[in-house]
């Protein structure tokens, strides 16, 4: 258990490291950015739906940056049961 949580540890800093060096920035000022990025569910009389905020401009560079696509603005859509 304590290698699997040390080789975990690990890959975290290396992720980090990873992210830090693609984009130029400190992982406080990425993690900052990527925090204020939030998910609002919503339900009206059609159904229910998920909806991310609208990215940012230094959001939309972030996943350029690291090469990640954006996420959708839409995450899940149910229709209300007929």
């Amino acid at each position: 258990r304590i290698r699997a949580h040390v080789v975990l540890c690990w890959l975290a800093l290396l992720l980090i490291r990873i992210a830090e060096t693609s984009t130029g920035h400190t992982w406080p000022t990425i993690r900052r950015e990527l925090d204020r990025l939030h998910i609002g569910t919503f339900t009206g009389p059609a159904g229910t739906f998920r909806q991310l905020t609208e990215l940012t401009k230094p959001q939309r560079d972030l996943f350029t940056r690291l090469n990640v696509p954006t996420p959708k603005k839409i995450i899940e859509l149910t229709p209300k049961p007929r």
